[in-house]
């Protein structure tokens, strides 16, 4: 297979990926839902091409793939499509048809990989491949039991994430010119009942269970009546980038072009055909640099709503709603309780917007939901969870009412074992959700897990800032080199101060210390790891109309200093796009092909 890679042609050998391990996690309709565990990277190169699997690109390749593999969560089913809700399930033709071929395509995560096979079985029906076609998810699939007033129930939480926009915190934000956005994760909860007390259930059915691996908890579920609740979460939909430069918040840039319109446009219409009415909360702040982010997403709404068009009948008018909550504002001083004024605020509208509801008695569901709410805060991830998780726990109320176990004045608040399985459920999936986005667990879980706000949580929370801090600028690329030679130096004024060397020379080292690390930190953007194959070249040198923070790391913090002209020529030189070739001199070197290196 040829890839053209550093503008020259490069042959990459075929690989077959094989998941070897599985571990069962749950069971819905008598299918089982598996995590992937395990996988096996298999060349299918002809011996011919054996040699490119030495390349060092080939090599480079294998071990990113490899690295997503260990570290994403993969989920699959043989019979159930995890990749669909239930409502769309429900109202699908699907009968005869193959699981592949009715998955949602912003959740089959490893399409891609299953291209040739498709191609095949959908060119040639003499050779139809399907049941070597799985599709898998990326994100938490949790299935729990559960019961308030003596009726068992199963409740499930699934999340999706797209495969489109996907990326790591900062380096995939806003929108891309398909109208897909960063982070863009639909969650469904989902409840499955037969509304029995326990009284009636039958001692000899006591410990079985066709909902849950294992069963044990007290019942019989049968999933006689199924609902579903849907939420979706992405970055803001406008055009908009935060670029690393070693300072603990990044710069902002936001790209307000014509383009950014029209991709906007599309993925609320994409949205609005997916799920109908789009109830869009915003919970980025008022003030600081996240204000400009909260301006332009009502700007593009405004003009969305003015000049949308109309979409089955209904204008954008009509069909987006938007909604904002100054969520640091309001929850300020750990009073994270004051969610519940957003929820307050959004009961018309989930009234509305409804639930699925469907007895197995029926083909024509007795419900169907007609909105989502789509929420966003910078990463779509902390103050996002918490949004979610309070607005499902309101439909949740609705639900049990309507299934015949809560009454009309009872709510789930009001049971608190039921109410320590549905925070820790969601608490996990906001880890789930943080890890693939940001690499460490979700901030702000301990109001989630526990209904409360908490100074242990804080601490949590400040070491969960720090990590994603080295991980977004130190980890996320592999350029290692500047900072190992920056802390050797640090290395070698301790080893001088143990063996009794002259003041002068660790005063010295201190100042040579105290420039290096100021020059690092003034040159930021320089030392910052970025990916290798998709830098975001395109956001760091825009120069059209939006809006810029102020710009760091670009070696401008020297101009104050006063040195001698020969040495500002070399300090003051500021990162330009001429400077842009350094990325790609840098694959050229480490991925073994630059002028000298051997060519196959």
């Amino acid at each position: 297979m040829t890839r053209t890679l550093l503008n020259a042609p490069i042959f990459l050998a075929d690989f077959l990926i094989v998941i070897t391990g599985r571990e069962a996690r749950g069971r819905i309709d008598g299918h089982a839902i598996y995590r992937a565990t395990d996988f096996k990277v298999l060349p299918i190169a002809p011996p011919s091409s054996y040699q490119l699997l030495d390349h060092p690109v080939e090599r480079h390749l294998q071990k990113l793939v490899e690295r997503h593999l260990v570290e994403g969560v993969f989920w699959f089913s043989y019979g159930w499509d995890l990749t669909r809700r239930l409502q769309d399930q429900a109202l699908a033709n699907s009968e005869g048809k193959p699981v592949w071929e009715l998955a949602d395509d912003r959740f089959f995560w490893n399409k891609y990989l299953h291209s040739r096979f498709i191609d095949i079985s959908t060119s040639n029906s003499q050779q139809d491949l399907s049941r070597f076609i799985l599709p898998v998810i990326y994100g938490s699939f949790d299935l729990r039991p559960a019961h308030i007033n003596r009726t068992p129930f199963l409740i499930c939480l699934i999340s999706r994430r797209s495969r489109y926009r996907a990326g790591t915190r900062y380096f995939a934000r806003g929108l891309d010119a398909h109208g897909h956005v960063a982070n863009y994760n639909e969650t469904e909860q989902i409840i499955l009942t037969d509304a029995s007390p326990l009284d009636s259930i039958p001692p000899s059915h006591a410990t079985a269970n066709r909902g849950a691996v294992g069963g044990g908890f007290g019942a019989v579920v049968e999933n006689r009546t199924r609902m579903s609740f849907v939420q979706t979460r992405g970055s803001a939909p406008i055009g908009f980038a935060e670029i690393n430069t070693l300072r603990y918040v990044p710069d902002l840039v936001i790209m307000s072009t014509e383009e950014m319109s029209r991709s906007c446009k599309l993925h609320f219409q994409e949205q609005v055909g997916l799920y109908g009415k789009q109830l869009l909360v915003n919970l980025v702040n008022s003030k600081g640099r996240e204000k400009a982010v909260k301006e332009e997403y009502e700007r593009k709404v405004a003009e969305l709503t003015k000049t949308g068009g109309v979409m089955g009948g209904e204008t954008m008018k009509d069909v987006l709603k938007y909604v904002y909550f100054d969520f640091h504002k309001e929850c300020s001083k750990m009073r994270f309780d004051r969610i519940e004024m957003l929820v307050d605020q959004l009961v018309p509208e989930l009234k509305a917007a409804g639930y699925f509801h469907q007895s197995i008695s029926s083909v024509t569901p007795l419900k169907v939901q007609t909105g989502v709410v789509r929420s966003n805060c910078m990463d779509c991830l902390d103050r996002t969870n918490v949004t979610q998780a309070a607005v499902a726990k309101w439909s949740l109320t609705q639900q049990l009412r309507a299934a015949g176990i809560l009454n009309e004045k009872d709510r789930v608040d009001d049971h608190p074992e039921f109410m320590h399985t549905f925070r820790n459920m969601w608490a996990d999936h906001a880890d789930y959700v943080s890890r693939a986005y940001s690499g460490t667990p979700a901030l702000k879980t301990d109001f989630t897990r526990t209904g409360k706000r908490s100074h242990e949580g804080l601490i949590k929370d400040f070491w969960s800032s720090v990590t994603r801090y080295a991980k977004n600028n130190f980890l996320d690329g592999e350029r290692q080199m500047p900072y190992v030679a920056f802390f050797s130096l640090l290395v070698i004024a301790s080893a001088l101060s143990f063996t009794g060397a002259p003041a002068y020379i660790l005063l010295a080292c201190a100042l040579t210390f105290a420039i290096s690390l100021f020059y690092i930190f003034s040159h930021g953007i320089e030392y910052v790891n970025w990916p290798k194959l998709n830098p975001p070249t395109e956001a760091i040198f825009y120069e059209g109309p939006g809006f810029k923070s102020t710009q760091h790391g670009r070696g401008k913090e020297f101009r104050w200093i006063p040195l001698p002209p020969w040495a500002k020529r070399g300090l003051l030189q500021p990162m330009h796009k001429a400077s842009v070739p350094v990325f790609h001199r840098l694959e050229e070197i480490e991925m073994g092909t630059s002028v000298g290196s051997k060519k196959r």
